[in-house]
């Protein structure tokens, strides 16, 4: 009996410092936020995988399944699934050739956008070009609107009769029909994404140049280095870390990208992996498209792993030190003028053009008909029932977007989605991030460190099966969420917590611990600590990951396009609907909608911002 209270005894200190440190608020905060991110990242990553191993054929599928004669069990282990995609004689349509448009679409559009981004980046930062705000202002729109408008503009200008139905622009002016392969397929793809994805390269090789002390470039030309030496030799390998992050970005979102290669591939049968795994899940092909998804994740992690190897392989990337900095521009002399002209045509081109076109589409009434005297407002104003001037019924009796109750309805949704989703991702951001800084180095904050930064991974439609896939029925106290708008606001959360989580940390460091242990000895409580001192300091992160997880979410399709249902439709799906049924008029009015709310959120949002932090440098 001594013996056992003797152990008891030994024991209690060590009980007693373990239930003092998991009382902490960073342990509790901590220990919440991992199984959250167990629940709604690992577990659905789990169930990706258990759906991919199970018998999973619809009731359509299964009879051809048993007369080939493979013997399986609906709902029970097998390997199917995987023979039909990699080893069978659906393999070369079903993974084979996506796969290939995929490999040839993400090469082509990360090399294509990493050079236009880089090149406009070293331009504005590190040459004497004039209207540098200006430039820089206008070359990262792009970023604040979705990816597909492009390719429904290039639609609209490059559509030929063989295929598109309706003639576009230029089959209407020249009475030509441009060929196939500029209508649709690889190069349209990768130019309309390649017009978006370079702001990207821009941003990030911006920041990284604008680092860079031009003694460094001057100390090799004054060795006798010549001016591509200096550029391979110096600045090349100083901004190589924001190229391979650029590259991660731009490589890992061409992988799951779905709007571009819908519109301008599928016509021709032209497929990827994205719109493979689409099709799939449309046919009825779950375990098939889960397989598909499996590939895609597995892609996107190889690439980040290489971009960590090769990045880590450097042992220093070193730009700022404490001797001083100075930023240097290069003279372009006399073609300066010239260069400035061409980026405004490059610009033009990319930010408005895809603008104006779509809105021209959305005021002509016949389709293919761009004259002046075809101009009609309906499709924005119009009442349902309206007649044309030869008394033909308007967009078959549909009412314009502003006074069509669905549109408005998908319009309040993609609004709603999209605030709900910002503020919920936004407030996690800082919360991951103070559990993850103020514990720094233990294994509870690297693992909550690497759950939030997982879907990263995931590419778009892929994270949206994955969450299909996991709340198609009911699992235990989890209810069935297909069908409803919680599913939608959980999958947007979930996918960017990445981003809010990361500027959740880095506000987070700006913020030294003695404040709050200073305010821990007054007495003041974890709560208060949180309300009084955390969260003012935080505010600028906080605004950050919400206008952040605002303009993706509004624009976003890939990820929703599985899980929308009639009730719980938003823009960017009607967008697609309509398009695929022939009403470009109205895809591309909505479209514009979609645009000019983003727009008009993130405006916002930044004077919000601004008014936030002149607050504070005024306290």
């Amino acid at each position: 009996m001594s013996e056992i209270m003797g152990s008891e005894t030994k024991g209690s200190p060590f009980l007693r410092r373990f239930i003092r440190v998991m009382s902490t608020p960073q342990k509790i905060m901590g220990s919440i936020l991992f199984i959250l991110l167990v629940l709604f990242v690992f577990f659905p990553a789990v169930n990706l995988l258990y759906t991919a191993f199970t018998f999973s054929f619809s009731d359509k599928v299964l009879p051809q399944v048993v007369d080939r004669g493979i013997k399986a069990v609906p709902g029970k282990f097998t390997l199917v699934h995987f023979e039909r995609v990699f080893d069978s004689g659906l393999t070369k349509n079903m993974f084979l050739i996506p796969l290939l448009h995929t490999i040839i679409i993400t090469i082509g559009l990360t090399f294509t956008a990493l050079t236009i981004g880089t090149i406009l980046a070293w331009i504005v930062v590190r040459s004497d070009i004039p209207a540098k705000k200006l430039i820089a202002n206008l070359a990262t729109i792009p970023y604040i609107i979705p990816a597909w408008p492009t390719a429904l503009a290039w639609l609209t200008v490059f559509k030929n009769n063989r295929v598109g139905g309706a003639p576009g622009w230029f089959q209407y002016i020249f009475h030509v029909a441009p060929p196939n392969w500029l209508s649709y397929g690889p190069v349209p793809i990768i130019i309309c994404l390649s017009l978006h994805y370079y702001a990207y390269a821009f941003i990030i090789g911006s920041g990284a140049l604008a680092t860079i002390d031009s003694r460094l470039e001057e100390t090799g030309e004054l060795l006798g280095a010549s001016k591509w030496q200096v550029m391979r030799k110096i600045t090349f390998p100083l901004v190589l870390p924001s190229i391979f992050s650029a590259f991660i970005l731009t490589f890992s979102r061409g992988i799951g990208v779905f709007g571009t290669p819908a519109f301008l591939g599928i016509p021709v049968r032209y497929f990827t992996l994205s719109t493979q795994l689409y099709s799939n899940i449309r046919n009825n092909l779950s375990g098939d498209a889960y397989v598909i998804a499996i590939v895609m994740i597995l892609i996107t992690g190889i690439t980040i792993y290489m971009n960590i190897k090769v990045i880590g392989a450097r042992k220093s990337f070193v730009t700022i030190s404490g001797k001083g900095f100075r930023a240097k521009t290069v003279s372009l002399g006399s073609m300066k003028y010239i260069i400035l002209i061409l980026i405004i045509i490059f610009l033009i081109i990319a930010v408005f053009m895809p603008l104006y076109v779509l809105t021209w589409q959305s005021l002509m009434d016949v389709d293919g008909n761009y004259s002046f005297s075809n101009i009609t407002f309906h499709f924005w104003i119009g009442k349902a029932g309206s007649l044309d001037s030869r008394g033909i019924l308007l967009a078959e009796g549909q009412a314009g977007i502003l006074r069509n109750k669905m549109i408005l309805s998908g319009a309040w949704n993609s609004i709603k989605l999209a605030l709900f989703s910002a503020f919920f991702a936004s407030v996690l951001g800082i919360l991951i991030g103070y559990s993850i800084v103020r514990d720094r180095g233990k294994i509870l904050s690297k693992m909550n460190d690497a759950l939030s930064f997982a879907p990263y991974i995931f590419p778009g439609i892929a994270f949206g099966a994955i969450y299909l896939s996991m709340f198609a029925k009911a699992h235990g106290p989890i209810p069935a969420l297909y069908g409803t708008f919680a599913i939608l606001v959980l999958v947007s959360v979930a996918k960017h917590v990445p981003y809010s989580s990361r500027t959740g940390t880095a506000a987070m460091m700006q913020v030294n611990r003695e404040l709050e242990e200073a305010a821990e000895l007054q007495g003041a409580g974890f709560l208060t600590r949180f309300s009084k001192i955390i969260f003012p300091l935080t505010k600028s992160g906080l605004v950050a990951g919400f206008m952040l997880s605002f303009i993706t979410v509004m624009r976003e399709l890939s990820l929703v396009v599985l899980l929308v249902t009639p009730k719980t439709k938003v823009l960017t799906t009607m967008i697609y609907n309509y398009v695929q049924l022939g009403f470009h008029q109205f895809g591309d009015a909505i479209t514009m909608l979609v645009v000019a709310i983003t727009l008009t959120g993130t405006v916002i949002i930044r004077r919000f911002q601004k008014t936030d932090l002149s607050k504070g440098i005024g306290g």
